[in-house]
C-alpha cells in the first residue's frame, strides 16, 4: 500500500505540517467531488460577483475559497489566509501561537470549467514568526516558504508538494491521496513552449525572438513545439513532468503580467525549483530577470510576469532577454 500524503509529510516535516495538508487534502476532495457533478448540480456559470482582481467569480470559485478557508479555520497553528477571491487577508483573531498564513488561488483556472478543462487548487504556506502579524508574514519572499502544493483536477486528480526536501506527487484513490512520485525530477531541457501566442504581437522583443529560436531550434539545438492549455496547473503539470517552459510575458493589457506572485508564481517556482528546475519573471526594458522566489512583495495581490521550467530553458531565456537588455539605449 503506498503511502498516505499525511504519513509522508509526517515522517518528513512533523505533526503540524502534516495536520495543515490533511485538511488542505480535505478541502481539495471536497473541491473535486463538487466539480465532478457540477454540470448536473447547478455549479457551473458566474456568481454576480467581481473579486479584486477585476474578474468575474464563478460559483465554483466562491466554494472553493469557502472550502479552503473552513478547512484550516478550525487549526491553531494557522493564523490566517490569503486568497485570490478576498479582497483583504482573513485574519483568524486570538491565536497568539499561531505558525502558518496559508495563501491561496482556490481554483485556479475557474473559467475552463464550462468547457470541462482542467483546474486546480494552488497553495504556499508561509510561517509566522512570534508576535508577528499574519499579514505582515505573508509579505515574504519566497525563498521564506515553508511549504507549496497544488491540486490538479484532471482525469486522475493528483497532488503535488514540497517542503524544501523534494517535490512530491498523490493520487487520489478511493477518498485517499496516495503516493504516486517520490522526489520528481523535472527533465532538465524538454520538447514544448507554453504561452497564449494570441497576445504574440504584444509581448517585448526579447519574448519574441526567444520564441521563434525556439521553434527553429536555433537555441538549444532541437526544434520545440506548442501546447497551451489556457489553465496555468494544467500547464505547468505538464511542464513538471515532461519539461519544456510556460511562460506568461507583460502585454499592453497586463504591463506587469497577470500572474500574482504570492499564490501562483512563488508556489510553483518551489516545487519547479525542487525539482531541478528554474522561475524568473521575464524582465522589462533596461532590466533583466529576476529570481522569481527572491522577489519582495509589495501587497497580498501583486502581479507577476512568469518564466517557469526546465533549466535549460529557462537559462536560455534569461540569456536572450539580457542581449535585448544590453541593445536597449540606457537613459543619462
Amino acid at each position: 500500500m503506498p503511502k498516505t500524503l499525511v504519513e509522508h509529510v509526517r515522517e518528513r516535516h512533523g505533526d503540524a505540517l502534516a495536520e495543515l495538508f490533511e485538511a488542505l487534502a480535505g478541502a481539495a476532495k471536497r473541491i473535486e467531488a463538487r466539480i465532478r457533478t457540477a454540470p448536473l448540480s447547478d455549479a457551473l456559470g458566474a456568481f454576480g460577483h467581481t473579486n479584486v482582481q477585476g474578474e468575474q467569480q464563478q460559483k465554483l470559485d466562491v466554494f472553493a475559497n469557502d472550502a479552503v478557508i473552513g478547512a484550516v479555520r478550525t487549526l491553531g497553528s494557522v493564523g490566517g489566509v490569503v486568497s485570490e477571491e478576498d479582497d483583504e487577508p482573513v485574519v483568524f483573531l486570538d491565536r497568539p501561537g499561531a505558525r502558518f498564513v496559508v495563501i491561496t488561488d482556490p481554483l485556479d483556472g475557474s473559467s475552463n470549467l464550462d468547457v470541462d478543462v482542467n483546474v486546480g487548487t494552488i497553495v504556499s504556506v508561509q510561517a509566522i514568526g512570534p508576535g508577528e502579524d499574519a499579514r505582515l508574514a505573508a509579505l515574504k519572499p519566497g525563498t521564506a516558504q515553508v511549504a507549496a502544493l497544488y491540486v490538479n483536477y484532471g482525469p486522475a486528480t493528483m497532488l503535488v508538494y514540497t517542503a524544501g526536501r523534494g517535490t512530491h506527487a498523490f493520487t487520489l484513490r478511493e477518498g485517499e491521496f496516495l503516493l504516486s512520485g517520490e522526489d520528481l525530477a523535472m527533465p532538465e531541457r524538454g520538447p514544448y513552449y507554453s504561452v497564449n501566442e494570441g497576445n504574440a504581437a504584444e509581448f517585448p522583443a526579447a519574448v519574441r525572438t526567444y520564441l521563434e529560436k525556439l521553434r527553429d531550434g536555433s537555441l538549444l539545438g532541437t526544434k520545440y513545439g506548442s501546447r497551451y492549455v489556457g489553465s496555468f496547473i494544467a500547464d505547468f503539470h505538464r511542464t513538471l513532468l515532461k519539461g519544456g517552459v510556460f511562460l506568461y510575458p507583460p502585454t499592453a493589457k497586463t504591463p506587469k503580467g497577470k500572474l500574482r506572485l504570492l499564490y501562483e508564481a512563488n508556489p510553483l517556482a518551489m516545487l519547479a525549483e525542487q525539482a531541478g528546475g528554474r522561475a524568473t519573471d521575464a524582465g522589462e526594458d533596461g532590466r533583466e530577470t529576476r529570481r522569481i522566489l527572491e522577489i519582495v512583495p509589495k501587497e497580498p495581490h501583486e502581479r507577476t510576469t512568469l518564466v517557469i521550467g526546465s533549466a535549460a530553458e529557462v537559462a536560455a531565456f534569461g540569456d536572450v532577454a539580457a542581449a535585448a537588455v544590453g541593445s536597449v539605449p540606457q537613459e543619462k
